[in-house]
């Protein structure tokens, strides 16, 4: 391209072409971030210096607010849960007090597989909201935060709406996604689903409270 137009006669493939790939490099500069960006961009003359250090400045506002994403010690540290029962992998998006992502990696090696079923393996239906419920779990007691949650567990009190989609099996990685509904006091409402692949597996709506041990 110079002062003429396109070198060599070439042509575009799309009349906006120049704006398409400035677009698909600004969203793949913000994807550095490692983070779900909920935001309205408005670029003028964006170059990829200037994409890369609006990322960072980002993540770095991103770890400022909320809690950090959470390993599997960071996890251990807020559900009383152990193997086999701890169904939470990783924690990977906090939204303040309001929403939440954790992953769950499904392996062969489960205990339950090998009773369900056998020759083929199908994550049960209640382990998934079980998975589901662990990472609302730390949602709630992200409310708490300073106090003492090591001598605090979360009961769940009741469940509506819950939809199973497809079958989860050895070899997929479950994407909870929860938000916080309503909270109030030491109980809350959320709602989640995860997802495989993107593809919506199971969803449910959740209540939930905060006790001492």
């Amino acid at each position: 391209l110079d002062e003429r137009g396109v070198v060599n006669g070439g042509k575009l493939r799309w009349p906006d072409e120049f704006v398409r790939h400035k677009a698909a490099d600004i969203v793949g500069d913000l994807a550095l971030t490692g983070a779900r960006i909920q935001a309205h961009v408005v670029a003028t003359r964006p170059s990829h210096g200037g994409n890369i250090a609006l990322a960072r400045a980002l993540a770095r506002a991103g770890r400022r607010t909320g809690m950090p994403a959470m390993d599997i010690s960071k996890i251990m540290d807020y559900l009383p849960h152990r193997y086999p029962f701890l169904l939470v992998d990783r924690i990977v998006e906090v939204e303040g007090q309001k929403r939440i992502v954790g992953i769950k990696n499904v392996t062969i090696n489960e205990p339950f597989f090998q009773g369900h079923f056998p020759g083929h393996p199908i994550m049960p239906g209640v382990l998934i909201i079980e998975a589901m419920a662990q990472v609302g779990g730390m949602l709630l007691m992200s409310h708490f935060e300073g106090q003492d949650t090591a001598n605090k567990v979360v009961y769940f009190m009741s469940l509506d709406n819950v939809k199973f989609r497809r079958p989860v099996v050895p070899g997929d990685q479950i994407r909870f996604e929860l938000e916080m509904v309503q909270f109030r006091g030491k109980t809350c409402r959320m709602k989640g689903a995860g997802f495989v692949d993107g593809q919506v597996v199971a969803e449910a709506e959740m209540m939930a409270m905060v006790v001492d041990r």
